[in-house]
């Protein structure tokens, strides 16, 4: 009895480590090798403000090996479904105003987030994070060409600390 007991204490703290969600920032959805190609402005860099009609650069390739993790990630929300209620299809995106204000980032710096339980609406105009599974996947939308989807599962305010 006292074996399994020590083997349960041993194992328990695996599980929930395992449990836990990577944390994410932007730049990790940039394979390493493109990473050099962003300057000290970070993405907004690929934003084309020569005056030129907005378009969305096409430049950058998704990390396949992020695909079917669980993730959490911080960024904006622009709606796309959902009532007066609540949101349940929406982009997120790192800075604001991406996709409406300015011309979109590159499709590897937009996730396509499905969160069937509905988030919030009073949470939009915030960054949040989103909780969820990851998947490599081109979504082509009327704002913008999309490299990643998450099948969210918990949405938190973000906590800069």
């Amino acid at each position: 009895m006292k074996k399994w007991l020590i083997a349960l204490c041993c194992w328990l703290p695996l599980v929930a480590q395992a449990a836990e969600p990577l944390t994410l920032d932007w730049l990790d959805l940039v394979p390493e090798n493109e990473r050099a190609m962003i300057n000290e402005q970070g993405i907004a860099a690929f934003i084309d403000h020569t005056g030129a009609p907005a378009k969305q650069s096409k430049m950058g390739k998704v990390r396949e090996e992020l695909n079917g993790s669980q993730v959490r990630i911080p960024g904006f929300v622009i709606p796309l479904e959902g009532d007066d209620k609540a949101v349940t299809e929406f982009l997120l995106v790192p800075y604001f105003g991406a996709c409406i204000h300015v011309p979109p980032p590159p499709p590897n710096q937009i996730i396509y987030v499905k969160y069937p339980s509905g988030a919030p609406i009073q949470q939009l105009w915030d960054v949040v994070y989103i909780i969820g599974e990851l998947k490599t996947q081109h979504v082509s939308h009327d704002l913008a060409e999309v490299g990643y989807v998450i099948e969210g599962t918990d949405l938190e305010e973000y906590d800069d600390m």
